[in-house]
């Protein structure tokens, strides 16, 4: 086995992919917006959500009036970087509902750990702001279908962090797709290929004195602490997490249900993985392969089929990307690589045309922005692509789970014919926590 790559080297790549792709978006835009000005909030200030504040706080259209962060820490980084960019000094606060309180708050960014995603999301929304929520939008499918609920019941806007949908370059890739530039697309494939490093083995032990631990864990259920849970490790924990296909492959998987042209989930989800090179904590895959189906897709008795796979110990590329979807044609292929380009192939692997360029997180924001100031109708990633991409994350990690096929039914958003997968469909919270969603 390969030496383990230590936790703090991880977790610096991992900054380091956030501030290139905020740097990367910044500067490929100028600094000439206009329009009413946008009071917003931020809800979890670690690496993406610094991110989102570098880029909220050096806009003339937008104040940032409060930050959010259980880490005490992190709070205070936060609130001297937005005073930086912006020369006005933002509240801080540790618990969400006084940032919800502030009804000069127009819009809420939420970049905190997975199992906060829905329910900040849907108080945010119960409380009258728009909502621009990290992938994956929610921990579980039922919190998706909640959330959408949530949208609708208030009739603010929600925007999910998977900025492909608004990147300029990716957006031409997908309408060569749809408009026919390859032919009919029967398949497509969607992989995520990185190396991670091992999160060790620990026992319970206690919290570090800046971080309020309760509030971190929110409605979730009430588990020790450990020290390779924070930060960012909560990816690899069921209770807090989606794994890495819902870090990093929930881009890819999404890119290829947009080009794949598949605006429902899918009916039949197999799934098989497992931890086949890491012996550590993570409860998640480190080798995954799913395969999701869209009978009638195609038409009457033609589907069309989406493939997954992970290896997060095996960093070589695969159809020339680390990370990437693949469409293919009846007259071509397609393959895009996230956050690099894309490249078109005709007959006979002939390359037809090319483009590079990097995810726009800003125009992300735009995209957004412009439907909270009621400049666009509706958001370029909704809640609807959100719940969408985020439900194929959790039906190939309850089919991984469980070692079996699953049918699902997608208008009622059921497992059908399998009690213990049906369950995972939902989760459990803490009881009586004021943050858990309602009619969970």
């Amino acid at each position: 086995m390969m030496e383990a790559i230590p936790r703090r080297t991880m977790l610096r790549r991992g900054a380091l992919g956030a501030a290139g792709l905020q740097l990367a978006a910044a500067g490929a835009r100028g600094d000439g917006r206009t329009g009413p000005r946008v009071v917003v909030g931020l809800i979890g200030a670690g690496g993406m959500g610094s991110a989102h504040l570098r880029l909220l706080a050096a806009r003339p259209d937008v104040e940032v009036a409060c930050v959010c962060d259980v880490d005490a820490e992190r709070l205070a980084s936060a609130a001297k970087l937005v005073e930086q960019g912006s020369g006005r000094a933002p509240a801080a606060v540790r618990d969400l509902r006084r940032l919800l309180d502030d009804r000069r708050i127009d819009a809420v960014w939420i970049a905190t750990p997975d199992h906060w995603h829905a329910p900040a999301a849907i108080l945010a929304l119960d409380a009258g702001k728009h909502v621009y929520v990290e992938k994956p939008c929610c921990h579980n499918i039922r919190e998706g279908a909640l959330t959408a609920e949530a949208v609708a019941r208030s009739g603010k806007h929600l925007q999910v962090g998977t900025q492909s949908r608004s990147t300029a370059v990716v957006k031409d890739a997908v309408d060569r797709v749809r408009g026919g530039a390859i032919g009919e697309v029967l398949v497509a494939k969607a992989w995520n290929s990185q190396l991670r490093g091992s999160i060790g083995k620990t026992r319970p032990s206690e919290p570090p004195s800046q971080l309020d631990y309760d509030l971190w864990l929110g409605p979730a259920p009430a588990v020790p602490y450990r020290s390779n849970l924070l930060p960012g490790v909560w990816r690899w924990w069921r209770d807090f997490g989606c794994g890495d296909m819902g870090n990093d492959g929930v881009h890819d998987l999404d890119v290829a249900c947009w080009g794949l042209g598949v605006e429902t989930h899918p009916s039949r989800i197999a799934c098989l993985g497992g931890k086949s090179f890491f012996d550590d904590d993570q409860e998640f895959p480190d080798t995954q392969y799913a395969v999701f189906e869209y009978p009638d897709a195609a038409g009457p008795g033609r589907a069309r089929r989406l493939i997954f796979e992970q290896r997060i110990w095996s960093p070589y590329v695969q159809e020339g990307y680390e990370n990437g979807a693949a469409f293919y044609g009846t007259e071509g292929v397609m393959i895009i690589g996230h956050t690099v380009g894309w490249t078109l192939y005709g007959p006979k692997n002939r390359k037809l045309a090319e483009r590079a360029g990097p995810a726009d997180l800003a125009a992300h924001h735009d995209d957004f922005l412009a439907c909270v100031r009621g400049e666009s109708k509706a958001p370029s990633a909704g809640v609807a692509v959100g719940h969408r991409s985020a439900a194929l994350v959790h039906l190939a990690n309850i089919a991984a789970r469980v070692g079996r096929v699953l049918d699902f039914d997608p208008r009622a958003e059921a497992i059908l014919g399998d009690a213990e997968a049906a369950a995972l469909v939902s989760r459990r919270y803490r009881d009586g926590h004021w943050a858990a969603p309602p009619t969970a």
